[in-house]
């Protein structure tokens, strides 16, 4: 019942414009079809009124009357018809990007069901999820399992595609592993962008926006010839300002605006009808404040049974944490509502980060005859700062300051050689291909504790010991108060709380007033590196064994070499001082266990992620080299020439890495890192086995596409926060039964002594459906059922480590952002006004998502409820679009949902989970990262 709810959205959706039904809204063939080379190259649908570049060779297209959706695309580095390629891959044209107000790669969720991007700490934390597998982007040790690239040029990480794209012919996103096509692999699917080329038609465009929240966007083109039939030129520019959807109530500021610019120039030239090169250049900068986080949790839960598990409790004496931090200044402005989106950074760390993208490309495609040859070879730089608020209040718990230490910078080359041909009266169509990268990586920290953090973390052990307000005292060394008190029988705080600890009590005491010293302490700079270098050999061929039966085998090998070192420059020499006093303590049996976790508290807050001085003396490396063979076989059958079948299998490979936080050094902080931990940063190659059958049918009036899939994961690569730190794990499960020992809360059991295999499992099936009616009604529906999932019995790697016991609640459940049920509409009409040439625009989109947890670790407090997300464009056009005044809006319903949910750095710890499971209290405050409100504006423009 619940799935036909789902899919009966969608037609309510299409619903709220009549007749009109969805997809690009129909074109000139030029402008609604890629025309592309006999070397594959694709041209890109041109500017209104302008002849396509370069269709030397292209074969006859068959008319498809009103399809729009069966556009020509290159996902298979061939050009083909959507229709006719035996993979699951989606096209979104240029028309329907416009239409849904697509800027970048974000957007286009909107359209393909099975794609799910979303930005964390800042947009270069970005991660994008194909059929719910994808890869959490605050880690740039780890690449992503969905790749992305721009006119056939790899982008490191994902953050890049959430910069402007300027004028863009297409968007593929292909679903499932990838490798024997392109250069670099991926384990999850690609994203292929391809902006549009130079015209030899002197022409252009303008257009400018105007919304709420001031929102000003302005871009423009120009292409033309620079000599006739053999040069041409195009120049893209866009400028970008908005303000911040949230409000800083402390620093009386905005936060998460926009402020960037973009430009990109391209030449093409063509010396004969045999080559074609084309060089493009690009620059971007971003200068913006993000990204803002509310509270969405603040309460305190307890065991209202202890004996009993499975229940939780509001405390109603409230959060001991929330308590503390008021105590010290913290307001909550959002507590309650966080979709007021006010928000509290500490005075003058309302901090901007200025992010650079650039670099440059050269394509060159050679017609030999028999065959065709294709070199793509690039160069990158990407650099983005880093300075934050790390605590996301205004009380001052930590910080990253503005002073040039804190960003991640890349630096890719990347050269990529295809050739491919056919053979054998066309039965065999080959390509065989090679590939080389290299990519430097820096991340430079300077994370501190704040000046309020050695006092709010002495108060916080001390509410942990004893949550009797009269105990504290922030001001004081220890956070004890140090005059009588009548709720303690006439003692102070200090007094009262070193009762309990014995003869142990000046230790005890000792090590929290040396806690509360700590303040502006931690990175000055600390620098991570890891040098990648990879080289692939890849073949992909298609045998026509009749008009009717092809089967397509493809094979590629791999190689990634990667280097590690670190240096630090660490000033937080209270912790080593603390690991020389109480870490004995831990060791002696003399000592209560109760008194254990108290001591073990201390040094923990002291030195927590590793930060300290004793870092300074070390010569962290490492390095490791790995080779995988992955590849693709498919069968694919035409029993009539509207309709495909197809089953294949895949298999793919994302390398490992390394971790580039200094908080996996070690497994706990009771003592100093040495040389030899660098390798506890190093995680795994994430591998799948991936099977999929498929239908595709098309018609003029009508196109259906169904895919099922089924993919299984080994050594997947997980990313999570937990409060303190982040957790890489590689995740697959132990062929033997662990008896529930992942899913307890011990750090020492769970470890396995059997075969390790897959660990995690993505399943389902995909539908995708265009009506055409008429030449100017469209309509485009799409469901996707996902099934993401871990298996039991999890470990932590390859070896079998056990599971950390943060992850708990992992065993058997849904990944995180991987929603069961996602449902997208879009509708378009475009009826001719009179006779005048003019036409109007009726559009509307909308995307369902069922319920999905929005945390790695599955904490029930981070859980989104499922969502509807409306956009609309209503606008008239003049004849052949010369101009267009357009009225919009996204996120028509202003729907409130979040992005994702996090545990508030240093604020508390547990999860109502380990209450329900372990009894034990839990007052981690939830912060979370929200989507964006409803925006409505006005767009103008022109065309020539």
């Amino acid at each position: 019942m619940r799935m036909t709810a789902y899919l009966l959205s969608a037609v309510a959706t299409a619903a709220f414009v009549t007749p009109a039904f969805a997809q690009d809204v129909p074109t000139t063939q030029p402008e609604a079809q890629t025309a592309t080379t006999t070397s594959g190259t694709a041209a890109g649908s041109v500017d209104a009124g302008q002849a396509p570049v370069a269709q030397q060779g292209v074969a006859p297209q068959a008319d498809t009357g009103g399809n729009a959706s069966d556009i020509v695309i290159t996902a298979t580095r061939r050009s083909e018809r959507l229709s006719n390629v035996p993979i699951a891959v989606s096209a979104v044209g240029s028309a329907a990007l416009e239409n849904t107000g697509a800027n970048d790669i974000r957007q286009a969720t909107q359209l393909v069901p099975s794609l799910l991007i979303s930005s964390t700490g800042s947009e270069a934390n970005a991660s994008a999820r194909v059929r719910g597998i994808g890869t959490v982007g605050d880690n740039p040790g780890l690449e992503s399992s969905v790749a992305v690239f721009i006119d056939g040029v790899y982008r490191s990480r994902t953050g890049s595609g959430l910069n402007d794209l300027g004028e863009v012919d297409r968007i593929e996103v292909l679903r499932g592993p990838q490798g024997t096509l392109s250069g670099r692999n991926a384990t999850a699917g690609s994203i292929n962008i391809l902006t549009k080329l130079p015209s030899y038609n002197f022409g252009g465009y303008a257009e400018a926006t105007y919304g709420n929240y001031n929102n000003v966007r302005i871009a423009g083109g120009l292409t033309g010839p620079i000599i006739k039939d053999k040069l041409a030129f195009r120049l893209d520019g866009v400028f970008g300002k908005r303000d911040g959807f949230y409000y800083d109530v402390i620093n009386n500021t905005d936060y998460n605006d926009r402020n960037r610019y973009f430009v990109r120039g391209q030449l093409l030239f063509e010396p004969s009808s045999d080559v074609t090169v084309r060089l493009i250049g690009d620059y971007t900068h971003r200068d913006e404040k993000c990204c803002g986080a509310v509270y969405i949790n603040t309460q305190e839960k307890i065991d209202p049974t202890p004996g009993t598990p499975g229940d939780f409790a509001i405390n109603p004496a409230g959060n001991r944490i929330v308590q503390v931090m008021q105590s010290m200044g913290a307001v909550f402005p959002s507590a309650g509502d966080p979709y007021n989106r006010r928000i509290a950074n500490s005075p003058g760390k309302a901090y901007s980060n200025v992010t650079t993208d650039y670099g440059g490309s050269g394509q060159i495609d050679v017609n030999l005859g028999g065959a065709s040859l294709t070199s793509i070879t690039a160069y990158r730089e990407y650099k983005s700062g880093g300075a934050a608020d790390i605590d996301y209040g205004n009380l001052d718990i930590g910080y990253r300051p503005d002073d040039g230490n804190s960003f991640r910078q890349f630096h890719t080359f990347s050269q990529e050689v295809r050739l491919n041909g056919s053979l054998f009266d066309d039965k065999l169509d080959w390509l065989i291909g090679g590939y080389y990268s290299k990519e430097d990586l820096v991340v430079a920290d300077n994370l501190k504790f704040g000046t309020q953090y050695g006092a709010f973390a002495a108060c916080r052990i001390v509410a942990t010991a004893n949550p009797l307000a009269a105990l504290r005292n922030p001001n004081n060394p220890g956070c004890l108060s140090n005059t009588p008190q009548a709720a303690l029988g006439g003692a102070t705080g200090r007094q009262a709380l070193g009762a309990g600890f014995g003869t142990l009590a000046p230790t005890i005491l000792a090590g929290l007033d040396r806690l509360s010293t700590l303040n502006n302490l931690g990175d000055q700079r600390s620098t991570y590196y890891q040098d990648s270098e990879n080289y692939a050999f890849f073949t992909h061929n298609i045998f026509k064994l009749t008009d009717k039966l092809s089967i397509t085998g493809g094979l590629r090998y791999t190689h990634e070499a990667k280097d590690f070192h670190a240096d630090f420059n660490n000033n937080n020499t209270v912790c080593p001082a603390q690991q020389a006093a109480l870490s004995p303590l831990l060791a002696s049996a003399n000592v209560p266990a109760q008194l254990k976790t108290l001591v073990g508290g201390i040094i923990t807050l002291t030195c927590t992620g590793n930060s300290t001085s004793a870092l300074n003396n070390l010569d962290l490396n490492n390095g490791f080299k790995e080779g995988e063979f992955t590849g693709t076989g498919v069968i694919s059958y035409k029993p009539r020439t509207d309709t495909l079948l197809y089953a294949s299998y895949s298999r793919g490979y994302k390398a490992g890495g390394y971790n580039l936080d200094r908080s996996d050094l070690t497994a706990n902080v009771f003592s100093a890192p040495t040389n030899a931990s660098a390798a506890n940063l190093r995680f795994d190659p994430e591998t799948v086995n991936a099977f999929e059958v498929g239908l595709k049918f098309t018609s003029k009036d009508f196109t259906f596409n169904v895919a099922g899939f089924r993919q299984e994961f080994k050594n997947f690569q997980l990313n999570t926060f937990n409060g303190t730190n982040f957790i890489v794990e590689n995740i697959s499960t132990c062929g033997t039964s662990l008896n529930g020992a992942d899913t307890d809360a011990s750090a020492t059991t769970g470890a396995c002594t059997g075969d390790v295999k897959y660990g995690v499992i993505s399943q389902g099936f995909e539908l995708e459906a265009g009506l055409f009616p008429a030449p100017n009604y469209t309509v485009n529906l799409g469901y996707t059922y996902t099934n993401t999932r871990f298996r039991n019995n999890l470990v932590g790697s390859e070896s079998g480590q056990a599971l950390d016991p943060a992850l708990f609640l992992l065993s058997g459940s849904n990944l995180s952002n991987a929603p069961k049920h996602t449902v997208t509409a879009s509708t378009a009409w475009t009826p001719d006004i009179g006779s005048s040439g003019m036409t109007a625009l009726f559009y509307v989109d909308g995307r369902m998502t069922s319920d999905y947890n929005t945390g790695s670790d599955l904490f029930p407090e981070k859980g989104q409820d499922g969502f509807f997300l409306m956009n609309a464009r209503v606008g008239i056009r003049g004849p052949a679009q010369k101009w267009a005044l357009e009225v919009w809006a996204q996120n028509l319903l202003d729907t409130n949902y979040q992005q994702v949910a996090f545990n508030a750095p240093f604020q508390g710890a547990g999860s109502q989970a380990q209450t329900q499971a372990f009894g034990s209290t839990a007052n981690q405050i939830f912060t979370s990262y929200l989507g964006e409100p409803r925006t409505y504006g006005l767009t103008l423009r022109t065309r020539f």
